[in-house]
């Protein structure tokens, strides 16, 4: 599915599913609360904080993947509110990171 596709996708399910976008303040809030779970599972898969079941870390990666998921639904939401081609933000974004920063990981020691 391209970005675009998405964008439309997610148009739909709101104005027939949905009945409607909630408003831009909700749904940026709403995104926080998304990132903040990706937050809490990528501490517990990746870092020093541990589950506490056995039976959440068993399914941490699937978790993990769905809110991934719920965050760019709603990321997606509020480009569709704000009238954001997601796919060309996404181009004009990796244009400037190949120009400003060509040379800077290249030459990064910590990197290497």
């Amino acid at each position: 599915m391209t970005i675009q596709e998405a964008q439309a996708k997610v148009d739909l399910w709101i104005n027939t599913i949905g009945v409607r976008y909630y408003s831009e303040l909700t749904n940026t809030a709403i995104l926080m609360e998304e990132v903040g779970e990706v937050a809490r599972l990528m501490a517990r898969i990746y870092g020093e904080q541990s589950f506490k079941s056995k039976t959440q870390e068993a399914t941490a990666k699937s978790d993990l993947a769905e809110e991934m998921g719920d965050v760019l639904f709603v990321l997606i939401c509020l480009a569709n509110q704000a009238e954001v081609d997601l796919g060309a933000s996404l181009e004009k974004i990796m244009q400037k990171r190949s120009i400003r920063d060509k040379d800077r990981h290249t030459n990064n020691p910590k990197l290497k």
